[in-house]
């Protein structure tokens, strides 16, 4: 899974905008009132520790991950069950099938002629297995690229040359379609394998990975557009791709989902707190997403030791989410599985992936859409404004990242549930004025282990978990115990015009598909 399109491309990087509005500054219906504090200070980074380094044994004892479809997340999810159990909460664990991946072993890619040199590659989701030595066919490459997602490379069937009865191997470039119908076309033209290399603009020319979405009988393999470009300018060059990969359409996994049997004053109107439980297939995913797991774990549990639930205006259900790195499967199956009746009862989502990045800034989603132009829906922007307040009030500073629906969150804004929730950043490079404004390192990666066999135990900000771990409590309290609510006298609309507004504007998924 890819977060890059999510990262912080818009930061505030004034003083005066980068440090959040005071708690106490007046709002139209924004909820107040809420004192947070015995919950803030009951969710310590111990506390969240106890989880991470657990979901770290659990990886340990299973070939090093903690993936949906492995024996690691079911693990984790009967860990995460039975401390919601302990804790007085009704679990449920929500079982559903998806299309599996993973690779057996990494992927290889060398060029052979007209000189020999190893390039780095990895398979893409859903690649066929293979070893295939063939001459590179460049399909309809854009170098220097136009705008971005606009080369047009491998789009139309018509685009690649019927392959003769040597192996071939198809060049293609990222960018207007996706990734799945590229590598569709190229083997419907008889190509043996496909290379797709990144598009070349800003953000666009690391190692490319991503989804073809549907499986592949041949070997499909991404990487970088410098390393892209090199192979199209060689003249003949050959090159051997091997891959191998397991595939299982019909999967088995859950989704963890746990309910206080408590009555509220608005049974109705129910906050789903939420982070996804897998990690990639590729590592044991301590930051991603052990630290959302563990923060929202620890949530859970001393929100009913504290007694706010006793107060609670309206009931929180918490949940884990599975699949999520295959597309955000667990959520959408959540989402999809629930009649309009009960998804109107939804009153608001909370979304907790990676709040404990190494090289750490404090993200927050954009509900408002100020910085980039992508509302959610109507409350999103007075949620996102509950975390402005707090970082505000503990002075300080936080930043914008896009409200483009590639986390957990995409499922619920996209039927009209007004969402927000908190990042610390992923494979993007921290700038110098975020390093102002947060600490850290610029120029390097928020987290360089993001999605790989080093995201480990090791691999966390203390700093990042406490701050970002007690603004993830504070929200909870605010929206379970406001009196006044995200709306105030108002109803939120779940009309399916809307919804299906939002549907039509949301990626379905972070998963990188095009």
């Amino acid at each position: 899974m890819r977060k890059t399109l999510y990262s912080a491309a818009a930061v505030v990087l004034t003083s005066s905008l980068a440090i959040a509005v005071p708690a106490d500054a007046k709002s139209n219906h924004h909820p107040k009132g809420v004192d947070t504090s015995r919950l803030t200070k009951a969710v310590t980074v111990n506390g969240q520790l106890t989880t991470l380094r657990q979901l770290q044994v659990i990886a340990d004892r299973n070939d090093g991950n903690r993936a949906s479809g492995l024996p690691g997340y079911d693990q984790s999810a009967s860990y995460v069950a039975a401390q919601l159990k302990k804790a007085g909460y009704k679990v449920t664990k929500q079982t559903f099938t998806f299309p599996f991946s993973r690779d057996l072993e990494p992927a290889t890619l060398a060029q052979v002629t007209p000189e020999a040199k190893d390039i780095e590659t990895e398979a893409f989701d859903y690649s066929g297995s293979g070893d295939v030595t063939g001459a590179v066919t460049p399909i309809n490459v854009s170098i220097p690229p136009g705008d971005p997602g606009s080369t047009p490379s491998g789009c139309e069937a018509s685009d690649f040359p019927a392959a003769g009865s040597e192996p071939s191997v198809a060049l293609v470039q990222r960018g207007l379609c996706n990734f799945g119908v590229k590598a569709a076309n190229a083997e419907a033209a008889g190509y043996d394998a496909v290379i797709i290399f990144n598009e070349g603009q800003e953000g666009r020319q690391e190692l490319l990975t991503g989804t073809l979405g549907d499986p592949v009988d041949i070997p499909v393999v991404g990487i970088s557009y410098d390393d892209g470009v090199a192979l199209n300018e060689a003249a003949g060059a050959t090159v051997r791709v091997t891959t191998k990969t397991e595939v299982d359409l019909n999967r088995e996994t859950t989704n963890v989902i746990a309910d206080l049997p408590r009555k509220t004053k608005n049974p109705d109107q129910v906050v789903v707190v939420g982070a996804h439980l897998d990690s990639v297939a590729a590592g044991p995913g301590i930051n991603d997403n052990g630290t959302g797991t563990a923060g929202v774990l620890e949530i859970a549990k001393q929100y009913v030791k504290t007694g706010y639930a006793k107060k609670a205006q309206r009931p929180v259900r918490f949940a884990f989410w599975g699949a999520e790195e295959k597309g955000l499967l667990g959520a959408y199956h959540y989402v999809e599985s629930l009649t309009d009746a009960q998804r109107a009862k939804i009153y608001a989502n909370l979304n907790f992936d990676m709040i404990g990045s190494p090289n750490f800034a404090r993200f927050v989603y954009d509900g408002d859409g100020s910085s980039d132009g992508n509302a959610g829906p109507a409350g999103s922007a007075e949620i996102e404004k509950v975390f402005l307040d707090y970082f505000g009030k503990k002075k300080l500073s936080s930043a914008p990242t896009s409200f483009d629906g590639r986390s957990d969150y995409g499922p619920f804004i996209e039927v009209g549930i007004p969402a927000g929730g908190l990042f610390s950043g992923a494979e993007g490079i921290k700038t110098p004025e975020e390093a102002t404004l947060f600490g850290g390192t610029a120029g390097a990666a928020y987290d360089s282990c993001y999605h790989q066999a080093c995201d480990d135990i090791t691999n966390l900000s203390t700093r990042s978990i406490d701050q970002l771990g007690d603004a993830a409590a504070h929200s909870v309290a605010v929206l379970a115990l406001s009196k006044k609510g995200l709306y105030g006298d108002q109803k939120r609309s779940t009309s399916a015009s809307a919804a299906k507004k939002l549907a039509q504007k949301a990626s379905h998924g972070h998963a990188l598909t095009r």
